[in-house]
């Protein structure tokens, strides 16, 4: 098989490297040098890539050799004729794509490519692992494997990390970024979510745990007083499985844990985080989300206490888990139950708390409860987020027996991810076939998950068919169009964009749904079913404020009232497939190889700058920036925390989910800075905050991590 010819203008006495560094130098002329980090890309192959790769004469020896050999699943190809798979590929290489930074080709050669057994030569082009995601997603379906490779190969789509690096090899991971679990009050439970832990780490995805079930320190057991040892120890138990876990040395298993904000160990699993903490109790590795409800912002508000409640005691009295209980609704009347212990904290010292540890740690990740479950569409409760705090889905506890055999198996939850790009997705001729192809493939995902050693993982999955499509590059569709992040035409193509996608995506469900005869589990009792959830998108019209977004939205239909409407009467007829349909993450290695801008959120850095292995100092700079719209790429710590805020409440009522949100601050923040933006942030309607960053600490590590737990 042929190169593509990356490296055809390259001079091959420049070193790609160096070529790449000159992104941090100005010119004689004082701009920046674009071109030198495009010819990095074509010297990368000429250098790197093309001496590497394994060649072949033609397709026909390449898959049979790949095949035979075991680097892919035979059953993929047999799906489809060989004559169609020639033609598949023949479309692939059509598009003659070319990777637009280095970092973009130096990720996906470093992180995705097919690679012989001994890790030294490549096997794949970009082209090839395209064409084997669409292959494996389309399961025979000739019509949707064309359109997945061309939402991909455009960049329209991308599938998240786990589905695009997995699928289609025989050698894999499963195809989830990650999972959630619940944890009920007893020795079973806990012993099961470990086990849980282990196993799913083993098979590549990151796992978060609720824990505000679990009696507190000091708890009685067996009526038994002072006996419980409260959270703090199974969170160390969790962080060894983790590290335990580490999927052959390639990288630790990922876990968070959530905690009820008025659970009694609240301070205590904070603690765990502080600089200073004892060792005996200092959690590491293990990410720290706290669940808070409306009352906690309206008892700080009044400068009161907040009543902490005995998760044991609230599950004697009311008969069910702690975290099954509205503390808002419930929590005077929890306060007057002589029944339930309870402690109490000054509430204004609480946040001032959450503060303390994000500026040391930059943990805790925040649910806003009420907020959460108020837009959920889904009969039952949404009880704690994922690692990157996007995935907002109801659960339902297992019950176990003895042997740690399920007497009844729950519903727990799995993340099937991927992201669309916004700029090429605006770019498009058919918004709404990008978005329809986009569901059917992470319907794929869920369809061929395979969690049998976590029967609640997979009963959830099977039973919801929940997926959670992304957004990303909105900064860099923002500046390319001279549109400033965060102004009021910002907000307003943010808010049209969002709305017109949730349009798609519960078409495209409810034509799955229609096609196979079948609704996800539950249907009935949502929203959706009632038709409630369709008022706000009926009772009035949704259209573009600014002249500039009705200028953007000139070549795509924008949903109107009569559209709605009949949808509205197409889902009470058919159903949806999908419990779930969109959550934005946190992108990270998706976007460099689709050169987008991460999420929704601002560019960190015009000129972004990431530690790679044995490489080490790597340049990226901002997708669709150059020396002339410098200006409408001000770095997320310019922008500031309100405006981020703004942006994706305009997006989040539109997503059935959660959107992951970091809030930067500038070295100068305080304290009393941050908890300012906790208010303004629940105000505005925001479901979750994921990390908070200062910018001395981002220019100290030179780059800002991202989700590499979820595996973006």
């Amino acid at each position: 098989m042929t190169d593509t010819g990356e490296e055809r203008y390259a001079d091959p006495n420049l070193d790609y490297h160096s070529l790449n560094a000159q992104l941090n130098l100005y010119d004689a002329d004082g701009k920046i040098q674009f071109d030198a980090d495009r010819q990095a890309a074509r010297q990368y192959f000429l250098q790197h890539v093309n001496k590497n790769t394994v060649y072949f004469h033609d397709l026909e020896e390449k898959l049979e050799y790949l095949v035979e050999e075991g680097y892919y699943e035979a059953p993929v190809l047999d799906q489809y004729t060989p004559g169609f798979v020639k033609q598949l590929f023949k479309q692939a290489y059509a598009h003659k794509f070319r990777f637009p930074t280095f970092l973009g080709a130096f990720k996906y050669y470093t992180s995705y490519t097919l690679k012989t057994f001994d890790g030294t030569r490549y096997l794949e082009r970009y082209e090839d692992r395209v064409c084997m995601v669409a292959l494996y997603l389309a399961r025979g379906d000739e019509a949707l494997a064309q359109a997945l490779v061309d939402e991909i190969i455009s960049g329209r789509f991308q599938p998240a990390t786990p589905t695009f690096l997995n699928a289609g090899k025989a050698a894999r991971g499963e195809l989830v970024s990650c999972f959630l679990l619940r944890i009920e009050d007893n020795m079973e439970s806990i012993a099961r979510g470990i086990n849980s832990a282990l196993q799913l780490s083993k098979r590549g995805g990151g796992v978060a745990l609720n824990l505000s079930n679990l009696r507190e320190q000091g708890a009685p057991i067996k009526k038994i007083e002072n006996q419980s040892s409260g959270v703090n120890p199974v969170m160390k138990l969790l962080e060894d499985s983790f590290s335990y876990a580490n999927q052959l040395g390639a990288r630790q298993g990922a876990g968070a844990v959530y905690l009820h904000a008025h659970h009694p160990d609240i301070y205590r699993f904070l603690d765990t985080k502080r600089e200073n903490a004892d060792e005996k109790i200092r959690i590491k590795t293990l990410s720290l989300g706290v669940v808070i409800p409306d009352i906690t912002f309206e008892l700080a508000k009044r400068n009161e206490d907040m009543y902490l409640f005995s998760p044991y005691d609230v599950e004697r009295v009311y008969g069910v888990p702690f975290t099954e209980i509205s503390v808002s609704e419930k929590y005077y009347e929890m306060v007057a139950d002589k029944r339930i212990r309870k402690t109490k904290i000054n509430a204004r010292t609480f946040f001032q708390t959450l503060a303390e540890i994000q500026f040391e740690s930059g943990y805790p990740y925040i649910v806003y409860e009420d907020t959460v479950n108020r837009a959920n569409p889904i009969k039952g409760k949404i009880t704690m987020s994922n690692l990157c705090s996007e995935i907002l889905q109801v659960s339902e506890a297992s019950e176990l027996g003895p042997d740690l055999g399920y007497e009844h198996v729950g519903k727990d939850i799995s993340c099937n991810l991927g992201s669309m790009n916004i700029a090429k997705a605006m770019d498009s001729d058919d918004l709404g076939k990008a978005v329809e192809t986009a569901v059917r493939a992470l319907t794929a995902v869920s369809d061929l998950t395979d969690i049998r050693s976590v029967p609640s993982i997979e009963r959830g999955n099977s039973m919801s068919h929940a997926i959670g499509l992304g957004q990303m590059n909105l900064h860099g569709y923002l500046g390319r169009e001279h549109i400033h992040y965060g102004s009021p035409e910002a907000l307003d193509f943010t808010n049209m964009y969002f709305y017109t996608v949730v349009y798609h995506a519960i078409r495209a469900s409810m034509t799955i749904a229609k096609e196979r005869g079948e609704q996800f589990e539950g249907f009935k009792d949502s929203k959706y079913a009632s038709g409630e959830f369709f008022d706000k998108y009926i009772d009035q019209m949704w259209e573009p404020e600014t002249e500039r977004v009705r200028g953007l939205f000139a070549e795509t239909h924008i949903p109107t009232q009569d559209d709605w409407r009949q949808l509205r009467q197409d889902v009470a007829t058919y159903g949806m497939y999908n419990q779930n349909l969109q959550a934005v993450p946190p992108t990270g290695s998706i976007s460099y190889i689709n050169n987008s801008t991460s999420s929704i959120h601002p560019i960190v850095s015009k000129i972004e700058i990431r530690k790679e292995g044995k490489i080490g100092r790597v340049y990226y700079p901002a997708p669709y920036m150059d020396n002339d719209n410098l200006e409408y790429y001000e770095d997320a710590y310019e922008i500031g925390p309100e405006k981020i805020i703004d942006t994706y409440a305009v997006a989040t009522q539109h997503v059935d989910q959660g959107l992951s949100l970091t809030l930067f601050y500038p070295d100068t923040v305080t304290t009393r800075d941050v908890n300012r933006n906790y208010i303004y942030a629940w105000r505005k309607g925001i479901k979750t905050l994921y990390y908070m960053r200062i910018r001395q600490q981002a220019l100290e590590g030179t780059e800002v991590e991202g989700c590499v737990s979820c595996m973006l």
